[in-house]
């Protein structure tokens, strides 16, 4: 349920900005130029008078909490030498009298709170811990007594408030915390009330809602209606705000309305409000909430819209649910609904499953599936109510896959070891069209002409030597998942994964004329993924990395190979060597996939830049390389413009015209500055001009490494 939960919430988000409201960022910027956290309470007291006294700003919350005194001006160590060795020194006494307002910075921090819209955040543990309480709790809400649903609510152990004079000084305070994570760890629900000895508290957000609104008064609703020594029901299933319904569970809490991934909100740093350069119209009479997300001070969440995500936003998505009064919810009606629901799929699977024809059953299955998750959407997009959708999916599947199988055990017994012989090597897509064709597949060697393709992760030992293990394997999951499913996407075959390296080939187990070019699409597909891996490499900080890819088309010899101890279904040859070695080439000529003559006259539908002509090593027959550009109807008039030049020049270079050669590469290494296979050519026509080849050179270069 919550993997479904997570998978409709990220499909239905609005993904827009809300500029109602606007994190105040303690983020890696500030930390580097103001110092790092906690930060002197003078320099925070400047804070708050620049936000309300220059950016103008309508209310403030803290999402991070003051429990500890602010010793940095050393008072108290003047405090004691004045009650000390100098308490008779009439000069140091007056001094320090003078000075006082200007060393004691939580006085200076509580004055700025003084008289502002302000909510203050603190930390309320449920765990029992034998940790004190520290700090002064704001104002609660209500004592818990005397309300009957109170023992449902989440109790609160011990806490980490706020500075007495700092809660004092503050319009209201508001616990951050949230007891409510699901097992798995995600932020999917958080309750807006607390119970600690007997008094009732609210969430940050909550607080801040109520704040904005001047501090009314909270009427608890029940199954029977308002909360009150006249109601026996001890079901809380809401909190009523001036007549705005929020609808909760009976611990209070609520699912978070999360607007999209982080960055719902604006951020402003909170550096640039200290130095006055932020934009004053973004702060204008905006919610701020003062939070971070900085890495190092642990305020990072996982979310079901994204896995890292800022812990500020939490509370700035509730608050926003509320002013937009969006919040959704599981009345207690809804368990009626689905169980007549259950009922309803389990005498559809008796009554008309199994008496339909196959076609028309899976008809009736497809119908049944698709219109009750257009159900569940509309439930939760239009009347804002969660339902159970993995339960009724499941059981509808249940039933019919049971029906299915009884129906087809004999018939399709053949078709489902075929699924098992080839299952982990190939995509199910795959699977299911070998099962569908009349062709004879078996696992015995055979000899076909194939297409095989390289991919390897350059400077991945650099790369290594630089990360913890674990931080590694992440890494390496996240290049090789990606482009495994591009490779499955356009039915490849998945050899093996050799470290950071990933062999795989078409045209096996099934047959496929178009192999080749369903391979040089693959490639040039994994080359798209590759900066959206770059992009997800750089947001976790990883370094970057590139993919280097090599594409040989030949006669291949494929099967099961192995030995008694361990057997797989690989590709082998001189054609697969030579693809592994064409990979190897593409760092040399500063490209990321070249292909083989071979390859290119398969799949002539591409357009493609010839590199040279080559002997690899262990290769005694020269071969011409090329790099794939793209489709043909995808080439643009310049580039073509640039690929005659090229032909010309290698042209020239060939027939030892090394004047008129060099002059067309210095052109094109003008144009293409970053192109390393002109100063290739530059280098070898220098080289030439001073130590002219032999007689009878043919242009070919002998590459003396993999």
């Amino acid at each position: 349920e919550n993997i479904l939960y997570d998978l409709r919430l990220r499909t239905t988000v609005v993904n827009t900005v809300d500029p109602r409201i606007v994190i105040v960022d303690i983020d890696e910027e500030s930390l580097a130029k103001e110092g790092r956290w906690p930060w002197r309470r003078d320099k925070l007291a400047y804070l708050v008078d620049m936000l309300f006294d220059y950016y103008n700003i309508k209310l403030l919350g803290f999402d991070v909490v003051f429990s500890e005194p602010d010793s940095s001006a050393g008072i108290e160590l003047l405090e004691k030498m004045a009650s000390g060795p100098l308490q008779k020194d009439a000069d140091f006494l007056s001094t320090l009298e003078t000075m006082r307002p200007q060393l004691s910075f939580d006085d200076m921090f509580a004055k700025s709170l003084e008289n502002r819209p302000i909510v203050l955040g603190y930390f309320a543990s449920h765990i029992i811990e034998k940790t004190p309480e520290v700090g002064m709790l704001p104002t609660s809400l209500a004592a818990a007594d005397g309300l009957p649903f109170s023992p449902l609510l989440f109790k609160g152990q011990s806490y980490a408030a706020n500075l007495p004079k700092l809660q004092s000084a503050a319009m209201s305070g508001g616990f951050f915390n949230n007891p409510s994570v699901d097992e798995d760890g995600v932020y999917r629900r958080l309750p807006l009330l607390i119970n600690y000895n007997h008094q009732l508290y609210e969430a940050l957000s909550l607080a801040l809602y109520r704040t904005l609104l001047g501090m009314p008064e909270i009427k608890f609703v029940t199954g029977e209606g308002y909360g009150g020594e006249n109601n026996i029901d001890s079901h809380l299933e809401g909190l009523d705000i001036e007549g705005f319904h929020i609808p909760v569970d009976d611990s209070s809490t609520l699912l978070v309305p999360y607007r999209g991934r982080q960055g719902s909100f604006p951020y402003v740093s909170a550096t640039d409000v200290l130095n006055g350069v932020a934009d004053v119209e973004k702060l204008k009479d905006k919610i701020v909430i003062l939070g971070t997300s900085a890495a190092g001070l642990l305020d990072l969440r996982v979310t079901p819209v994204q896995n890292i995500y800022a812990g500020v936003e939490v509370h700035a998505n509730i608050l926003s649910g509320l002013l937009d009064r969006t919040i959704k919810s599981r009345p207690s009606y809804i368990l009626a609904i689905e169980l007549s629901e259950l009922l309803l799929i389990c005498l559809i699977a008796v009554l008309v499953f199994s008496r339909l024809p196959v076609f028309l059953s899976a008809i009736m299955f497809g119908v049944l599936l698709v219109g009750g998750i257009a159900f569940n959407f509309y439930c939760w997009a239009i009347w804002n109510i969660d339902t159970l959708l993995a339960t009724p999916i499941t059981l509808l599947t249940a039933l019919y896959g049971i029906q299915l199988f009884f129906g087809f055990f004999f018939e399709s017994q053949k078709k489902k070891q075929l699924g098992n012989m080839f299952g982990q090597y190939i995509p199910p897509e795959l699977v299911e069209q070998m099962s569908q064709s009349d062709e004879q597949f078996s696992l015995k060697g055979e000899s076909r002409e194939m297409t095989v393709l390289f991919s390897d992760v350059r400077g991945f030992t650099t790369i290594s030597e630089g990360m913890e293990p674990q931080e590694l394997c992440e890494l390496i999951n996240g290049i090789l998942t990606p482009v495994t499913r591009v490779i499955h996407e356009h039915n490849g075959t998945i050899d093996k994964y050799i470290g950071d390296a990933i062999m795989a080939f078409w045209g096996a187990p099934m047959h496929n004329p178009q192999h080749a070019a369903y391979a040089v699409r693959a490639g040039l597909a994994i080359l798209q993924t590759l900066n959206t891996i770059q992009q997800d490499f750089k947001a976790k900080g990883w370094p970057e990395v590139d993919i280097g890819i090599g594409l040989n088309t030949g006669k291949m010899s494929v099967g099961n190979m192995g030995s008694q101890f361990r057997i797989a279904y690989t590709v082998m040859g001189d054609a697969v060597n030579l693809g592994s070695r064409l990979e190897g080439l593409t760092k040399q000529y500063g490209v990321k996939m070249i292909v083989s003559e071979s390859t290119l006259m398969a799949a002539p539908e591409f357009t493609y830049r010839e590199l040279d002509i080559v002997r690899v090593k262990g290769k005694h027959k020269p071969i011409t390389i090329y790099e794939p550009l793209g489709a043909i109807e995808d080439i643009s008039p310049e580039q073509l413009q640039i690929l005659e030049l090229l032909n010309q020049g290698l042209h020239s270079y060939r027939q030892q015209q090394w004047g008129a050669a060099q002059i067309i590469f210095e052109q094109l290494a003008k144009q293409h500055p970053n192109d390393k296979l002109y100063s290739i050519y530059l280098e070898r026509i220098a080289y030439y001009l001073e130590y002219p080849p032999e007689t009878g050179w043919d242009g070919v270069f002998t590459h003396t490494s993999k």
